[in-house]
């Protein structure tokens, strides 16, 4: 299930992240009408024209998806110099998009009419460039890309194979983007990946990822494998490839995570790749895991293919389909540690420090709530990790823990000081302070600041580290000590008296 911080996340608007979308920008025009006979002239239905629309799509679809989802948003792309530029710069200024649009004199811009009766789509017919760009354009482009970098949290490629993102400006444009750290996704549609070498997440769908790999789609594990594989061989952080009705598998070279779809009726998946780049979009630029953020994604997609045509979803859409999915677990503490992620993300936007302590916590006694207590207090938001069963078993010997891990981690999620937990199998949480990155790291007052774990990491990256002083022969060692002899002389006593 989705964390509860990504539903706030995507309620504030994901904080007007600024995005660059770079890519293939069409108009998508639509005609519905009614089929009433076949023509005479051939076997063709006729449609009586009735509505008619125009849309954003391609490249603009995702800057629209994004827009709608709160993002400030700047596109660069190729247009025609001609009325349907003039048309698509309108619709998409009416959402707040900054258009930078190169004209091209020779080419027209993409357009595709879709002509339709009821939900059914009859025929499209294609208005596109069939020459490539010249050098001069493509320097233009990269120029007007490059200038507004600077003020981006995230770079998404939106390549429709159209001609923008060649092989020469991706490579540009992902190396400008990370020589300045910012990350970079890409919505590819060009079999060979090798164009999008250094990107931080490809997303494609699985068609296109059995393309890439050189695999028969129908064999989805061999794709994932290889998608894997080629992750690695790119230098990506992951694939994010969409399945279908089998939702999303997050694709790391040395893991993999599978989110399930949310059943949607589907009229239509024009745009849902659209819509799935721009949610992933959102989560790197507030730094959410691509896989917690992967889950958000299905859902929105779910809401995109219930539409008919090329339509991007509104922030109000996403949160009402979020609404029933997230009601079971709105309070939930107890995380794993790609939720914490989201949750944390969500704190640090709104400018909370995090406070981070850790312990086996087993027979909770008045010294652990008076120490949650204290360290609560040294920031905003207090994340407790708990030692594992095995953990414990390792640190204490046998006969402990009394109480098991879920048990341990219920209880303390129960406090109200508390702001979430996490069970951690290690022996000691290293490995969870490097990843959660805590503002500040507070240990009890038996621990001498250089015998805490951790310290040096969070001081590093300007953290600090609390010491609080404990309730003297206060602790779950004396407890089972003390709690022991009382059974022995109970014991004794039993004896004697029979």
């Amino acid at each position: 299930m989705i964390a509860r911080e990504l539903l706030e996340l995507a309620r504030a608007g994901w904080h007007n992240a600024p995005v660059l979308v770079v890519g293939d920008v069409m108009l998508d025009q639509y005609v519905w009408g009614e089929v009433e006979r076949i023509s005479p002239e051939a076997p063709v239905p006729i449609v009586r024209a009735g509505l008619r629309d125009e849309r954003a799509g391609g490249a603009a679809n995702v800057a629209l998806n994004l827009a709608q989802l709160g993002a400030c948003v700047t596109l660069v792309g190729f247009a025609g110099a001609d009325p349907e530029q003039q048309r698509l710069e309108m619709l998409l200024a009416e959402h707040g998009i900054e258009s930078r649009l190169v004209a091209t004199a020779d080419a027209p811009t993409t357009t595709k009419l879709r002509i339709l009766s009821g939900h059914q789509q009859i025929m499209r017919l294609d208005t596109e460039a069939q020459a490539p760009h010249s050098d001069s354009e493509y320097a233009s482009l990269v120029e007007r890309a490059v200038a507004a970098l600077p003020g981006a949290a995230v770079v998404v490629l939106s390549d429709y194979a159209k001609g923008v993102l060649s092989e020469a400006v991706a490579q540009r444009l992902i190396d400008s983007a990370s020589q300045r750290c910012i990350p970079v996704l890409v919505d590819p549609k060009q079999q060979d990946f090798s164009r999008y070498r250094g990107a931080s997440v490809i997303c494609p769908n699985l068609k296109e990822l059995a393309a890439a790999t050189g695999q028969a789609a129908g064999e989805v594990e061999r794709v994932l494998d290889a998608g894997q594989t080629l992750a690695k061989s790119l230098d990506l952080d992951c694939i994010a490839a969409t399945l279908g009705s089998k939702g999303i598998a997050v694709l790391r070279p040395e893991s993999r995570f599978h989110a399930p779809a949310y059943v949607r009726e589907v009229y239509d998946v024009s745009g849902a790749g659209d819509t799935v780049a721009a949610v992933l979009a959102l989560a790197l630029a507030c730094q959410v895991p691509v896989e917690a953020a992967a889950e958000l994604a299905n859902v929105a997609a779910g809401v995109v293919v219930a539409k008919v045509g090329t339509a991007p979803i509104r922030r109000e859409e996403l949160l009402g389909a979020l609404a029933q999915q997230l009601a079971p677990e709105m309070d939930e503490k107890v995380l794993p540690v790609e939720h914490l992620l989201a949750r944390i993300a969500a704190w640090r936007c709104t400018g909370e420090r995090i406070v981070f302590t850790n312990g086996c916590f087993d027979i909770l006694h008045i010294g652990h709530v008076r120490l949650l207590e204290q360290a609560r207090r040294k920031g905003d938001r207090l994340i407790v990790a708990v030692n594992s069963d095995a953990s414990v078993r390792r640190l204490k010997g046998a006969g402990r823990p009394i109480v098991g891990e879920d048990e341990r981690a219920r209880v303390l999620a129960a406090m109200s000081a508390v702001d979430a937990v996490v069970v951690f199998e290690q022996d000691t949480p290293l490995r969870l302070i490097e990843a959660l990155r805590p503002d500040v790291l507070v240990k009890g007052g038996d621990y001498t600041e250089r015998e805490v774990v951790g310290a040096r990491e969070v001081r590093a990256w300007g953290g600090r580290v609390e010491l609080i002083p404990l309730i003297p022969q206060m602790s779950t060692t004396r407890l089972v000590k003390k709690s022991a002899t009382a059974m022995a002389c109970d014991s004794q006593g039993k004896e004697l008296s029979a």
